[in-house]
């Protein structure tokens, strides 16, 4: 009776025995990749400029170079919407009160007056009427002007072109990485967008130091020239 016992148990362990072990899990292959950065670069015709005109005025008190200095700028502002500036394209950028004194060696200050600057910045996106709204600043009576520059108003003008290129110049940086490294270059796994296209402004910068100008002259002569926008990318590509 133990004998058939024993010769059961057996029967019934031969086949959990006879089952194939599995083997462990293998991990996941490592993909060798290559990483790299691109950049393109458009070109595009600027269509917003900005400038900066202001009033510096001199008196013995606060009061009279205050009241002179608004009187000149409401003329200037009157000039520059006459020329075809909305109030939109209007902003006061500056206003200051500094007091002039004598520092003659060997005495004390004195006090000789007070001067009052105050400044208008004009931004539109006719390009066409810069100099001619320069000139009616003049003519209105500015005597301070600087930081005359040129935009573009709307950079996805050239985001199509430029990430294109981008995309580009990173695929021709990673072919050359793989040929030295003796691979060959696979599909891109990831890309990434890089910052914000950039185009600084290109300036055209003066000072007029004289003071009213009441005269007839033609438009002051300006180009515009073209912007460069900077757009950049990084890529993950894989190598065979």
């Amino acid at each position: 009776m133990k004998s058939f016992r024993f010769l059961l148990i057996l029967a019934c362990a031969a086949p959990l025995l006879a089952q194939p072990v599995s083997p462990p899990p293998r991990e996941g292959a490592i993909i060798d990749t290559v990483s790299v950065a691109g950049t393109g670069r458009v070109r595009l015709q600027p269509d917003r400029f900005s400038f900066t005109v202001g009033v510096q005025t001199q008196a013995p008190t606060v009061e009279e170079a205050v009241n002179e200095n608004n009187t000149r700028v409401a003329a200037v502002i009157a000039a520059l919407k006459k020329g075809g500036a909305t109030p939109e394209e209007l902003q006061t950028s500056g206003f200051s009160i500094f007091p002039q004194q004598d520092y003659t060696q060997g005495r004390l200050p004195r006090l000789l007056g007070y001067q009052v600057s105050n400044n208008v910045t004009v931004t539109k996106k006719q390009i066409g009427e810069a100099g001619k709204l320069l000139q009616a600043a003049i003519a209105a009576g500015v005597n301070t002007s600087s930081g005359l520059s040129f935009s573009v108003s709307d950079p996805t003008r050239g985001r199509d072109q430029g990430l294109r290129a981008a995309f580009d110049d990173a695929r021709a940086k990673a072919t050359l990485l793989a040929a030295a490294a003796g691979r060959t270059l696979g599909q891109a796994l990831a890309i990434t967008e890089g910052t914000e296209p950039y185009a600084p402004p290109r300036p055209m910068r003066g000072v007029v130091q004289s003071m009213a100008m009441k005269t007839d002259s033609s438009d002051v002569p300006v180009e515009s020239g073209t912007d460069e926008l900077t757009f950049t990318v990084s890529v993950v590509f894989a190598l065979r």
